[in-house]
């Protein structure tokens, strides 16, 4: 089980807030900064005196990451207003929203031509952005459960459960009871890319840590994954995107 505190801490002369998760499955303290903030995951058995000096030990660190995600969150806010686009797949797509020529109860997200339509139901609730996020959740979960099957059977190791969720600081997760975690936002990378990250989890069900091991075992499963370390250090930012921000 995780609990969840804000805090905060004086780091190279500037106030620090952070989210401290305090985990019961954690080996180690770490830190993840991205554009949602700093998140430090600190194990229950480790104190409050560790946490301060492993946070003053990094801070050099933290700063630079925090500044960097204030840069990247700017540049993605303008971007985005202006194109009315999101990656899919790895392909800039055009995202229009229209009102329903006929009565419709629900909103509905075609695909076609390129473009992305969200049409409005007349008496829906359901704001644009919320409609297009669970459409591509599901398009996100069919995708890796297509790569997980065909991991799983190589690895001959199988997920406990699988989630689909929406993380800020990170694309994936393997607990240590052997559930996956992945961010929808996946489905907007290309398929190689996509790949690389399943990849990258299924092979801590065999392999817990980030030893050579682990690193031939990924590398044999997936020979393209410089490519697509290198693709997300390029464009990670950009299907980091607050999809209310379209309109």
């Amino acid at each position: 089980m995780k609990t969840d505190i804000h805090n905060t801490i004086k780091l190279n002369g500037r106030q620090v807030d952070y989210r401290l998760v305090r985990s019961k499955t954690a080996h180690r303290l770490r830190i993840r900064v991205g554009v949602g903030g700093v998140e430090v995951i600190q194990p229950v058995a480790r104190s409050t005196e560790d946490l301060d000096r492993f946070l003053k030990s990094n801070q050099n660190w933290i700063i630079r990451q925090i500044d960097r995600a204030k840069r990247i969150g700017s540049v993605r806010k303008t971007a985005v207003k202006r194109k009315n686009e999101i990656l899919l797949r790895g392909v800039m797509t055009l995202v229009q929203v229209e009102k329903a020529t006929r009565r419709r109860g629900t909103n509905k997200v075609n695909f076609a031509n390129g473009a992305l339509t969200i049409t409005r139901g007349a008496i829906s609730r359901t704001a644009p952005a919320k409609t297009l996020e669970n459409w591509l959740r599901q398009q996100a979960r069919r995708e890796i459960h297509r790569h997980l099957e065909i991991l799983a059977a190589k690895l001959k190791r199988f997920p406990r459960r699988v989630y689909i969720m929406g993380q800020r600081t990170k694309w994936g997760n393997c607990s240590s009871l052997h559930n996956l975690s992945f961010n929808w936002r996946l489905i907007m990378a290309p398929e190689f890319v996509i790949r690389y990250l399943v990849t990258h989890e299924a092979v801590h069900l065999r392999v817990p840590d980030h030893s050579k091991r682990f690193w031939l075992t990924l590398q044999s499963l997936c020979p393209e994954m410089e490519r697509a370390k290198q693709w997300l250090r390029t464009n990670g930012d950009k299907i980091m995107v607050d999809l209310n921000q379209l309109w």
